[in-house]
Order: structure tokens, then sequence, then C-alpha cells
């Protein structure tokens, strides 16, 4: 197999999560980059701004541990799909492609309410109130966390409509934790799938 690299000798990457199959982002690689890539199994890539190889999370720790490759059938673009730790995009969002020009996606997961989240503290909006919390600070977060977390053992003698109430609020309060912790909420998805297959062994 021969991969055609482009006069610059790079061929484009689109890096997927190998669960999910969200697309994450779209990089570059040389052949150096492709052949270390393949050798540590940790994505690495190309930069066309340095000129020089980086590795995904080396220096924020949001790995790409390659899970498999494929290439197209033209052989001049490349498929990863991959272990994301925490956030791929600089931006802390989960995807480089938060932006949407057309989309009638209704989808929504905690991926999904984590960028919110993350959006709300990269563009602050007048009376969001999660503004108000991640303004707020660590212990305001963390008091409604412990009230929400009561309202849910209380709401599990009641009626199950006040537990799925009580349990969203828990899963927002806590999601706005995380974003102000920085730990990504993928990264708690991927510790349970650790867990998962580890006590299945």
């Amino acid at each position: 197999m021969t991969l055609n690299f482009n006069q610059d000798g790079l061929i484009p990457v689109i890096t997927q999560d190998a669960t999910s199959k969200e697309v994450l982002m779209l990089a570059f690689m040389n052949e150096e980059a492709y052949l270390q890539t393949l050798h540590t199994k940790q994505a690495t890539y190309f930069s066309r701004s340095r000129q020089s190889l980086w590795v995904k999370g080396e220096t924020s720790g949001n790995t790409q541990e390659v899970v498999s490759m494929y290439y197209d059938c033209d052989q001049d673009a490349l498929l990863l799909q991959v272990i994301q730790q925490g956030a791929s995009c600089h931006t802390g969002h989960r995807s480089c492609f938060y932006t949407p020009i057309i989309s009638n996606d209704q989808s929504f997961d905690l991926n999904t309410l984590y960028d919110i989240v993350v959006d709300r503290k990269l563009h602050p909006i007048e009376g969001s109130y999660t503004n108000y919390l991640l303004h707020k600070g660590l212990d305001k977060i963390l008091k409604k966390v412990g009230e929400e977390t009561s309202e849910v053992i209380i709401a599990s003698k009641n009626e199950n409509n006040e537990l799925i109430e009580e349990t969203s609020d828990l899963l927002y309060h806590l999601t706005v934790l995380l974003v102000h912790k920085g730990i990504h909420i993928q990264t708690i998805i991927e510790n349970l799938r650790k867990r998962h297959i580890k006590n299945d062994k």
C-alpha cells in the first residue's frame, strides 16, 4: 500500500471518536507523522504553522489513542478512529466542528451539554445561570451539586417525573463543575468504559 501525499508531502487526516463516531478534527500528517502514529498508536500530526510534528495531547493531556486507521479509495486521505481523552479542540470543545452553518441535528447528549457550558464560559451571556455559577466559583457550584444530590435522593421516593427532573438538574450542575475544574465529560465516560472492560475480564 502506497499513500498519495500531496505536493507538500502531506495527507489530510479526519479524526473520529471510535465509540460515538463523532468527527473530532481535521489535521495533516507527513510520512514521519504517519509512521510514528503506526508505531506508537498515539495520534501524531504535522503542524503546518510550526513545520514540525506534534503528538496530540503532548502538552494538554488530551491524547488520542488510535484504535483503527483507514485510507480512502484514492489513498490520499486518512481516517483515524481514536479514544479521545478530554477535548480535541484547543477551545475546550469536544470537537473542532461545533459551529453550525446548516444543521437540523436534534441529537443531545452529555457531550453536547458540556460543549454548551464551555461555550457559555468562553462567550458569556448576560443573565445566563451558567455564567452566574461559573462567576461565583467552586463553592457555589459545590453547594448546588450537594443540593441537587439531596433532591435526587428525595425524589427517588416520589413520582418518576420528579426523579427525572432532579437527575437532570444534578447532571447539569455536575457538568458545570467539570467545566470549572477543566475535566472533560468524555474523560469520565472513558473512565467508566475502562472500568466496564476491566470488570468484564
